[in-house]
């Protein structure tokens, strides 16, 4: 089977737009592409390295790069605790991309239900189920509004 880089960024593209749509901005997939690599970013700095193996291999390719993107898999000492400083990290990541596209810390929670939700399209209910089971307390309340759809 032959790789198809064009159909592999259509299908991208057309995920980014849905997404931005989804976030409040559909005219700027550069923002929620931003917005995307935040999050899943601090995602993948909660998870082990054989959670983030087992979420990553339901994602598509485009999902795939964003993930692994600038991954080290030396350890975090300094997890995230709790929402507050789960958004911290987001923020942290954001920034990093000298952007600054959360005013508040309401417009990250948002966007954490809406990726959320943009991802259970390829994410199986028993692997959200896994990644809920190491996730902080009340992190696990957005996962478990996406598990009731």
């Amino acid at each position: 089977m032959a790789l198809n880089f064009d159909k592999i960024a259509i299908k991208g593209n057309e995920f980014l737009k849905d997404l931005a749509k989804e976030l409040g901005y559909p005219e700027d997939t550069n923002k929620a592409g931003r917005v995307l690599k935040a999050i899943l970013h601090a995602l993948r700095n909660q998870l082990t390295v054989e959670e983030s193996v087992q979420l990553m291999a339901q994602f598509p390719l485009f999902l795939k790069a964003v993930y692994v993107e600038n991954w080290s898999l030396r350890k975090q000492d300094n997890k995230p605790r709790n929402m507050t400083e789960f958004i911290h990290e987001i923020k942290k990541i954001n920034k990093q991309t000298a952007q600054h596209d959360f005013k508040t810390d309401d417009d990250v929670d948002h966007a954490i239900a809406v990726v959320f939700m943009s991802l259970r399209k390829y994410v199986s209910l028993g692997e959200l189920e896994d990644i809920k089971a190491v996730l902080p307390k009340d992190l696990k309340l957005i996962v478990n509004n996406v598990l009731m759809i």
